[in-house]
């Protein structure tokens, strides 16, 4: 059976392609390095580096930045495992990108500012961040959600959303786990996820303090498996 967390994330967000054209766009129109924070297995980075761009993935989880160094084999992309609120690298980059609600899953305030002034730190005169997050309490809607699932050596996983809601200043997701192993036995676990209550209005002023001015919004439309979410990008001063 592969690493479970590594199947885990493909289960739950390697089918997601609804980001995928808008990150396409930044990276063409920015013609230069990329730089993704919670780049995962590959699912954005690889995506774009098949398109030609230089990619350089973070995430905090080290088996997804092996799985992802594993399959960038002949491509131009390559990820390290550092935090988002304190990674270092020399290069230096035309784009930043934080795909599905990175931002959020950091800890508060801190340490989306001390995020926010790393990757300031690392992006060229006039370069862009471009960020996805969710506003507002996503519904669920009157249907039952269909699990994500997916068969693995034998394995099959299967993720069934069964909540979100507002709890303090966080949106909680929950989800109900299943594995079934090629010999039938059952296992389930419940995983719960944060994100950090958040506005593009916020976000947006609390990136003037590292030097980076709102450039524009975009939306990312919601799909039957996913919630939509806006993208804010901001810009780096000269």
């Amino acid at each position: 059976m592969r690493t479970e967390s590594i199947v885990w994330h493909e289960v739950e967000c390697g089918g997601y392609a609804a980001d995928l054209a808008l990150w396409e766009e930044l990276a063409d129109e920015a013609a230069g390095p990329v730089l993704e924070l919670g780049c995962g297995t590959g699912r954005v980075g690889l995506h774009l580096a098949r398109r030609g761009h230089a990619v350089s993935g973070i995430d905090s989880d080290p088996l997804l930045v092996e799985a992802f160094n594993e399959r960038a084999t002949a491509l131009p992309a390559a990820a390290i495992a550092a935090d988002a609120a304190g990674f270092a690298v020399e290069s230096r980059f035309a784009l930043a990108i934080a795909p599905m609600q990175l931002i959020q899953l950091l800890r508060g305030p801190g340490d989306r500012a001390a995020c926010l002034q790393r990757v300031a730190e690392h992006l060229d005169p006039g370069a862009s961040f471009a960020l996805a997050l969710i506003e507002e309490v996503p519904a669920m809607g009157d249907s039952p959600p269909l699990p994500d699932v997916r068969e693995v050596d034998g394995w099959v996983y299967s993720s069934l959303p069964l909540d979100v809601h507002r709890s303090g200043e966080a949106i909680v997701v929950r989800r109900l786990r299943q594995t079934v192993s090629p010999e039938g036995e059952l296992r389930d676990a419940e995983d719960r996820i944060e994100l950090q209550m958040l506005s593009a209005d916020r976000l947006e002023a609390e990136a003037g303090d590292a030097g980076l001015r709102p450039r524009g919004r975009r939306q990312i439309p919601e799909t039957d498996a996913h919630v939509g979410s806006t993208v804010v990008i901001l810009e780096k001063e000269a």
